[in-house]
């Protein structure tokens, strides 16, 4: 699988191949911590080669579900299925769809001390131990140098992370999880430290990584403009429930006031 080629920021995305079957599941899919549900029977389905986009106010329950896809958060009720490996129930299922899935975290999840090019090989921990003396192999020292090169930071390979803006920490986290060429990508506001113009180029960059590899994409994004620009559909989640579910296209004024906006539930738990 190549890597993504930067897209202009103001091109029209091109419109998502139809998948045969969802590549991910989640069905009554429940989260609860100190008597509280934060995810109350959330039923989706996401397809390969395509953006979804993820949207609701704060506590809504986004972080949740992203963090229960990426195997981070356990669910105390439902049921996660994975198109290629089944139900995903034991220690061994989940690690073999880790294998195939990139987080791009809010907060960077980076090491200062270590240079961009070193945190962006931190991708690749499992062809190699972080502290082995030995060289990381070429395929991913050529992976990580293009993944830079791709969100314009290679010229910046060997500095210091502690010596880059938030902004392009953000673009070294988003190259850390496309050098691994995932066949799921996460994204918790992954463009939230970037300016306008470049949170564009990104997203399109990505969805172009979708439509081109077949890659499933799941964002949950603040700026609703942006995720209107760049998803194929939006699912909106308030008081840890989905409120809407569909194209991006129809994601209007209307559908937006009501998911931020719903009532929260009185029900307890699942």
């Amino acid at each position: 699988m190549s890597m993504l080629h930067f897209v202009p920021p103001d091109s029209s995305p091109c419109p998502a191949p139809i998948s045969a079957a969802p590549a991910l599941i989640v069905d009554s899919l429940c989260v609860a911590r100190g008597g509280r549900s934060i995810l109350r029977q959330v039923s989706a389905a996401f397809t390969a080669g395509a953006v979804t986009v993820v949207v609701g106010p704060s506590g809504a329950g986004k972080t949740t579900l992203l963090n229960v896809l990426n195997g981070l958060v356990e669910p105390t009720g439902g049921e996660v299925f994975a198109r290629d490996v089944g139900p995903l129930r034991s220690a061994d299922s989940w690690a073999r769809m880790r294998q195939h899935t990139a987080t791009i975290f809010q907060d960077h999840a980076l090491i200062g001390r270590l240079s961009a090019l070193d945190n962006v090989l931190l991708g690749f921990a499992k062809a190699r131990h972080p502290l082995s003396p030995l060289p990381w192999p070429r395929a991913a020292r050529e992976a990580a140098a293009k993944a830079l090169a791709d969100v314009g930071l290679l010229d910046r390979a060997f500095e210091r992370v502690e010596n880059f803006s938030g902004g392009e920490r953000q673009r070294i986290g988003i190259a850390r999880a496309l050098a691994r060429e995932p066949r799921l990508l996460l994204g918790d506001e992954p463009f939230s430290s970037l300016d306008q113009p470049l949170a564009r180029r990104l997203g399109h960059d990505l969805r172009t990584l979708a439509v081109r590899d077949g890659v499933t994409v799941i964002l949950v994004l603040h700026q609703i403009a942006l995720a209107r620009a760049l998803a194929d559909r939006i699912i909106g989640v308030n008081d840890g429930r989905i409120v809407f579910d569909g194209p991006a296209a129809v994601f209007d004024g209307q559908a937006e006031d009501r998911v931020f906006t719903a009532s929260p539930s009185q029900a307890k738990g699942c």
